[in-house]
C-alpha cells in the first residue's frame, strides 16, 4: 500500500484501518501476516552448513588428509581411518563451538534491539520495532531512533537528521501540515523515516511502512551488517598462531630429516613430523576464544550489562577510571517531593500530606499555582502505569497528594506550544490557552529561572523580586541541596499569542521550589569501594548543583575536590587538575568529552556513562561508552559499547569484574595449551636428538590432541574468578597474553613433561610397544595435572578447594577415562598400538606426571615471596 504525502490524517486512518486509539491485537496480528516483520532483510550470519565447511578450510586439515592419502597408498588401513575419524572430530567441534559462539552473540542482539512506543486498544506500551506494523500509533522524543516510516499526526518543535537517508547533515524541521504536491523524500516535512533520529522535540505518528518497504529498505544494501571484525585478543591470537606454525614446520622438518638419518621409517616419520605439526600448531585457539568471549557475552547480559561489541570485554579488564552520572545510576531515579518553598516558607510533603513546619498545612493560592505549574508543564502520562521522566512522575503525585486533578485543569488549559527542556537550558517551558488568553509556565533549575524573573507571587499577590528576594531563594536551594535534595524552581507569565520563544522566557514571575529525593542504591557504595580496592577512580558527573552533588558523593564515600561546568570552562588543560577531582557537577554533555579526553592524556581507560542525545561525543570517545538502558536514547544506546540493563552503577563494576575474569581465563587456556603442546614437541625432539626410539607413534599425539586438550582447555574458560580479582590493579591494555613469564612457564612445564615422559619411556624401552604405552599414558596425565596448574597464576593449588570448577574436574575425569580405554579395551589397543598397563605401572605415570604440579607449585611460591614479578 502506498500512503501519499498529500493526504489528510484522517484519511490515512481509513486507508490503514486505524485510530487515534491505535490497532487492535487481532488487527497487529493480520498485519504482521501480511506485511512480515519490520527488519531490514539481511543474509543469516550464522549459516550451519558454511561455518562446518570452514573447518576444513585450515593447511593442518590439508595435511591431514595428504596423510590419510599416504596411509591409503601404503597400504595403512587403520591410519587411514582413525586419521580419517579425527579430521571428522575436529570438524565437528570446531564446528559446535563457532556455531554456539555466533548464536550467542545473535541471541544477544534481540536484547538491544530497538524499541518503540506505541499505542493498541487505547492503552500505551513499548513494543520491539520489529512488531510495528502500518496503522501503528507511535510516539517519539528527542534522541530516539525512529523505528519505521510514519506520517506525523502531532509534533512539537519536530526535527530530525536524515543524514543517513537523504545525506541532509543539518537536522529536518518537521510540520503535520499535508503536502501540496508530491515531493522527494528530503523535502516530505509531515514524514519522518526508519533509521533517521529525532534531535530536537516530540511527535506522535502513525506507520505508513515497514521493513523493506521504507525508504531505508529501498536501498537495503547501505544499511547491511558489514563483517563482523576479530577482537584485538584474537588478532594477536591469529599472528601468534602464524609465528608457532612456521617454528613448528621448521621443527617437523628437522625430525623428519633427523629421524629418517637414524635409521627411523621414512612413512612412520612423516606421521609422526605432521602429527607434531598438527598437535603444536593450536589451530583451535581463535574458535576457543570466542567461545569464551560469546560465553562472557551471556553472562554479562544475565548481570544486566549487555555487550554491544565483543572488543568490550577485553577492554573491561583494564578500566582504570568509571564517569558515572549521579541520577539513576548511583541513584534509584525514584523521585519524590518532600520539601516545598513557596510564601518564603519550607512546606513538608508526608505520606499522609502537607504540613508547614509539622503544622497543618492549607492549599494556599501560591501552593496551588506551583503544584499546577508542576502538572502542566510535564509530559508524564499516566494510564494502567505512570510513564515518563521520574522528575516530573513526582510533581504529577505532589500534586495528586494536595487534590488536584489533571485531567480537570489540563482542560481548562489545553497546552499550545512548547521549548522544550535541554541539557544546556536547564529549564522547560510550556504554553496553554486559559480562556482567551495564554500564559507560559515554566520550571528548571533553581538559577536559571531565579534569573529569569523580576516579580514574585507571593501570599496571593504580585510583588517585586529583587536582589534580596533571590538570594533568600537561593540560600534556600542551598539548604536543600545540602540535604540530598533535588529541586526544581517555577514560574510563569502572561503572554501575547504568537510570542516569540526568547520573549516569553524574559521577566517571569517566581512561584516557588519543589526539592526531591532521590536516594543513592545500597548496592552502590559498596561496588565503589569495590572500585577503589581495584585501582579503579570513580568520578561522579551530574547536572545537579554542586550542594547536592556533595551530599550525594559524600553518603557514597566519593572524595576528592568538585568542579561545576563553569570551573571547566575557565580550564585550559584539564589534564593537570582531572586527577583529583572526583565530582563535576552543573555540567552540560559537552563537558563530559573534555572530561574523557582529558583522562585519556593522561593514559587512563575510560568508561563514561550517558543517556542523551548529547552524550553521544563522549561514549563514542570513551574506551568504554555505557548507555542506560531504562533511560537511555537511543542516540546514546548506538554509541555506546555497553548498554546497562537495570541503569544501575553496580551492574559496571560487576560487569568489569567479569571482564578481568574472562581476560584471565583466556591467559590460562593459552598457556595451558601451548605448554602442553611444548610437551608433546619437545618429547619427540630430544627422543630423536639422543638416538631413543619414538616415544609416540603419529595416532597418540594425534588422540592427545583432539581428546585431551580440548576438553580441560574449554573448561578453564569457564574457571571461577580468583579470589582477590579485584584488588589487584588494572591491567594494561597492551599486555601481552604470552609474555616473558609465561613463555618461559611454557619452556619449564614442558621441559618437565619431557623428562618425565622419556625417563619412563627409557625404562621400559626393552619393549618397544609397552615403553610407547607408558610413555603415551604418562604425557596424558601430565596435562591433567597441568590442567590443575592453570587454575591460578600465583595462588597454590592447595589454598582452595580443587573442585572450584566442576567442568574441570569432569574434562579431567572423562579424558582419563577415555585414556583407559585406549590402553585397555581390545579394540582400542589394536588401533593405537598399545597394550594394558599393570596397576603399578599406572601408579608410577600418575607419579611422575604430578612432578609437573610440583614444579609449578615451587615456582608459584617464589613468585609469592619475591618482590620481583
Amino acid at each position: 500500500m502506498t500512503i501519499s504525502m498529500t493526504e489528510e490524517i484522517d484519511v490515512i486512518f481509513s486507508e490503514l484501518g486505524s485510530s487515534e486509539h491505535g490497532l487492535s491485537k487481532g488487527q497487529v496480528e493480520e498485519k504482521l501476516k501480511q506485511y512480515g516483520p519490520n527488519e531490514i532483510s539481511q543474509v543469516k550470519k550464522y549459516d550451519g552448513i558454511k561455518i562446518f565447511l570452514s573447518q576444513f578450510k585450515s593447511p593442518i586439515v590439508w595435511v591431514l588428509i595428504a596423510a590419510m592419502g599416504v596411509s591409503l597408498f601404503v597400504g595403512e588401513i587403520i591410519d587411514f581411518y582413525v586419521i580419517l575419524i579425527i579430521v571428522i572430530l575436529n570438524a565437528v567441534i570446531g564446528f559446535t563451538q563457532e556455531y554456539r559462539a555466533e548464536k550467542a552473540i545473535a541471541g544477544l542482539k534481540k536484547l538491544i534491539s530497538l524499541k518503540a512506543k506505541t499505542i493498541r486498544d487505547g492503552v500505551e506500551i513499548i513494543v520491539f520495532a520489529k512488531d510495528l506494523v502500518p496503522g501503528d500509533i507511535i510516539f517519539l522524543e528527542t534522541g530516539d531512533k525512529i523505528p519505521a516510516d510514519a506520517r506525523l499526526i502531532e509534533c512539537v518543535n519536530l526535527r530530525s537528521l536524515e543524514a543517513a537517508l537523504t545525506g541532509e547533515s543539518s537536522a529536518v524541521k518537521k510540520s503535520t501540515e499535508a503536502l501540496k504536491a508530491r515531493v522527494e523524500v528530503a523535502d516530505r516535512k509531515n514524514t519522518v523515516f526508519s533509521g533517521t533520529i529525532v534531535t530536537k522535540g516530540r511527535a506522535k505518528a502513525i506507520v505508513i511502512a515497514t521493513g523493506m518497504k521504507t525508504e531505508i529498505g529501498k536501498v537495503a544494501k547501505l544499511l547491511q551488517e558489514t563483517k563482523t571484525e576479530l577482537t584485538p585478543l584474537q588478532i594477536k591470537l591469529g599472528q601468534l598462531g602464524k609465528y608457532l606454525s612456521m617454528v613448528v614446520a621448521g621443527v617437523a622438518i628437522l625430525m623428519f630429516t633427523l629421524g629418517v638419518i637414524k635409521g627411523t621409517e621414512p612413512f612412520t616419520m612423516f606421521l609422526a613430523a605432521i602429527a607434531i605439526a598438527v598437535a603444536a600448531i593450536p589451530e583451535g585457539l581463535p574458535a576457543v576464544v570466542t567461545m569464551s568471549l560469546a560465553g562472557g557475552l551471556q553472562k554479562l547480559s544475565k548481570m544486566k550489562a549487555l555487550m554491544r561489541r565483543l572488543p568490550t570485554i577485553e577492554t573491561l579488564g583494564a578500566c582504570t577510571v568509571i564517569c558515572s552520572d549521579k541520577t539513576g545510576t548511583l541513584t534509584h531515579n525514584l523521585m519524590t517531593v518532600k520539601k516545598i518553598f513557596v510564601n518564603m516558607e519550607v512546606i513538608t510533603i508526608s505520606d499522609e500530606g502537607f504540613s508547614k513546619e509539622s503544622q497543618p498545612c492549607d492549599v494556599s493560592l501560591a501552593l496551588q499555582k506551583l503544584l499546577t505549574i508542576g502538572f502542566l508543564n510535564n509530559n508524564s502520562k499516566k494510564q494502567n502505569e505512570v510513564i515518563g521522566d521520574p522528575t516530573e512522575i513526582a510533581l504529577l503525585v505532589s500534586a495528586e497528594k494536595a487534590g488536584l486533578n489533571r485531567g480537570q485543569i489540563s482542560n481548562e488549559m489545553p497546552r499550545v506550544s512548547e521549548i522544550e527542556f535541554t541539557s544546556e537550558r536547564k529549564m522547560m517551558t510550556t504554553v496553554h490557552k486559559k480562556d482567551e488568553n495564554f500564559v507560559a509556565y515554566s520550571k528548571g533549575a533553581t538559577e536559571m529561572i531565579v534569573e529569569k524573573c523580576n516579580r514574585m507571587f507571593l501570599n496571593g499577590e504580585i510583588v517585586e523580586f529583587g536582589r534580596v528576594e533571590k538570594d533568600k531563594v537561593l540560600d534556600q536551594n542551598k539548604i536543600f541541596a545540602s540535604q540530598s535534595i533535588r529541586v526544581l524552581a517555577f514560574s510563569y507569565k502572561d503572554i501575547d499569542e504568537g510570542a516569540d520563544e526568547k520573549e516569553i522566557e524574559k521577566n517571569m514571575i517566581f512561584v516557588g521550589l519543589q526539592g526531591m529525593i532521590d536516594p543513592p542504591r545500597k548496592e552502590v557504595k559498596g561496588a565503589i569501594q569495590k572500585c577503589y580496592e581495584a585501582g579503579i577512580k570513580v568520578k561522579m558527573i551530574t547536572g545537579d548543583n554542586v550542594d547536592t552533588a556533595k551530599a550525594i558523593a559524600k553518603e557514597l564515600n566519593i572524595s576528592g575536590e568538585a568542579l561545576t561546568g563553569a570551573d571547566l570552562e575557565g580550564i585550559a588543560d584539564l589534564s593537570r587538575v582531572v586527577e583529583r577531582v572526583s565530582l563535576f557537577a552543573r555540567v552540560n554533555p559537552e563537558h563530559k568529552l573534555k572530561i574523557v579526553e582529558a583522562l585519556q592524556k593522561n593514559n587512563h581507560v575510560v568508561a563514561m556513562t550517558g543517556d542523551g542525545v548529547n552524550d553521544a561525543p563522549a561514549l563514542k570517545k570513551a574506551d568504554i561508552g555505557i548507555s542506560m538502558g531504562i533511560t537511555g536514547t537511543d542516540v546514546a544506546k548506538e554509541s555506546s559499547d555497553m548498554i546497562l540493563a537495570d541503569d544501575n552503577f553496580a551492574s559496571i563494576v560487576n560487569a568489569i569484574e567479569e571482564g578481568r575474569k574472562i581476560f584471565d581465563n583466556i591467559k590460562k587456556f593459552v598457556e595451558y595449551l601451548l605448554s602442553s603442546n611444548m610437551g608433546e614437541v619437545l618429547t619427540l625432539l630430544v627422543a630423536i636428538v639422543i638416538g631413543l626410539p619414538l616415544p609416540l607413534i603419529a595416532l597418540h599425539v594425534l588422540w592427545i590432541n583432539l581428546v585431551t586438550d580440548g576438553g580441560p582447555a574449554l573448561a578453564l574458560g569457564v574457571e571461577p574468578a580468583e579470589p582477590g580479582i579485584m584488588k589487584k590493579i588494572p591491567r594494561k591494555v597492551d599486555e601481552k597474553i604470552v609474555n616473558k613469564y609465561r613463555s618461559s612457564m611454557m619452556f619449564v612445564i614442558g621441559g618437565t613433561m619431557m623428562m618425565g615422559t622419556l625417563l619412563l619411556f627409557n625404562m621400559y624401552k626393552s619393549d618397544l610397544i609397552y615403553a610407547q604405552t607408558v610413555a603415551f599414558t604418562t604425557l596424558v596425565l601430565f596435562q591433567m595435572f597441568n590442567a590443575l596448574n592453570q587454575k591460578s597464576e600465583n595462588e597454590s593449588l592447595f589454598k582452595s578447594s580443587v573442585f572450584t570448577n566442576k567442568w574441570l574436574i569432569f574434562a579431567i575425569i572423562v579424558s582419563v577415562s577415555f585414556q583407559v580405554a585406549v590402553v585397555h579395551v581390545p579394540f582400542f589397543n589394536s588401533t593405537f598400538k598399545t597394550v594394558p598397563l599393570s596397576m603399578i605401572d599406572w601408579l608410577l605415570s600418575a607419579i611422575v606426571a604430578s612432578s609437573v604440579l610440583l614444579v609449578v607449585e615451587l615456582i608459584k611460591l617464589y613468585r609469592r615471596n619475591c618482590v620481583c614479578d
